[in-house]
Parts: C-alpha cells; sequence; structure tokens
C-alpha cells in the first residue's frame, strides 16, 4: 500500500477515528462582527483555525455575511470550551449567542472540515446536504433547528427567507 493509499480501518484525518467511541462535544453560535473587521480579517482567522484546529481535534464550519459570524464546533469537551472562552473574549466577536450545545458519542457532521469558510449565501445548501448525510437523531435535530432559525428570520443576514 503507498503512503497516498489508506486501509478501510485507517481514519481520514490524523486523529479522528471513524467509528466514535469517546463523546464529542457540539457548539452552535453566533455573533456578530466586531468594528474593522474585513474580508481578509475573516481569512486570517480561518486560516489559524484550519492551522490549530487538528491538533486539537475541533472540527467545524464558519459563515460569515452581513455583519454575522455563524459557526459550528465540535470536538473534545474540554479543547472546544477552551475555544468558545477565546472566541468570548476576542474584539472580532460581539454579543455571542449560543445556540446550541450537545455531547455525545456520535458521528462528526463536519469530519473533513478543521474549520470550513461557507459563504451566507450557501449556508442553507450546506446545512441541508448536512442534514441528508447525518448519522444521528441529535444532530438532525441541530441542522433541523438551524433551518427553522434560518427560516424564521433569527438568522436572516445569514441567508434566511
Amino acid at each position: 500500500m503507498s503512503a497516498t493509499e489508506r486501509s478501510p480501518e485507517e481514519p481520514d484525518e490524523p486523529g479522528f477515528s471513524d467509528a466514535p467511541s469517546a463523546p464529542l462535544f457540539q457548539v452552535t453560535y453566533c455573533s456578530r462582527v466586531g468594528p474593522g473587521i474585513d474580508d481578509a480579517e475573516v481569512d486570517r482567522l480561518v486560516a489559524t483555525a484550519r492551522e490549530h484546529n487538528p491538533r486539537f481535534g475541533i472540527t467545524g464550519l464558519l459563515v460569515f455575511g452581513g455583519g454575522i459570524f455563524f459557526q459550528w464546533l465540535e470536538g473534545p469537551r474540554e479543547a472546544v470550551a477552551r475555544l468558545m472562552t477565546n472566541i468570548r473574549a476576542d474584539a472580532r466577536h460581539e454579543s455571542v449567542v449560543m445556540l446550541s450545545e450537545s455531547e455525545e458519542v456520535r458521528d462528526r457532521v463536519f469530519p473533513l472540515w478543521d474549520m470550513e469558510l461557507v459563504a451566507a449565501d450557501d449556508i442553507r445548501d450546506v446545512l441541508e446536504d448536512a442534514l441528508s448525510s447525518a448519522l444521528d437523531a441529535r444532530s438532525e435535530a441541530t441542522l433541523s433547528r438551524m433551518l427553522e432559525q434560518l427560516d424564521s428570520g433569527v438568522l436572516s443576514p445569514l441567508g434566511g427567507a
């Protein structure tokens, strides 16, 4: 087997197993963008997340649009909690609002995304795609709730109806 091939038993990312065995902590939040934050700063934020998140076992997605950050994070409780503490203290985020929080043994919703930046216009498609491939009831419920919030206007700056 070559270095680029992997056996079916090997995880497709270092540190991530295909089969869940430990509880996975998930949070979803929204925040308003801090003053002076432009697209270049958001790109730097994502680059930093992509550099550090794999080391801590964190995956997720970040949506930026209309002056709003929307983020789904999943990983070990301690690592995600530490990251949320950092986000709350970060001047790039104002008015952080938790939308969901859970911990259970389950598959990751975004296993291949150390941090994926999603355009606000694409959030509905991303959430619907994640919902159609979700493997557990808790993820399905959270994704459904986020789509409902998008439809209700709560998340309207992120592409709601």
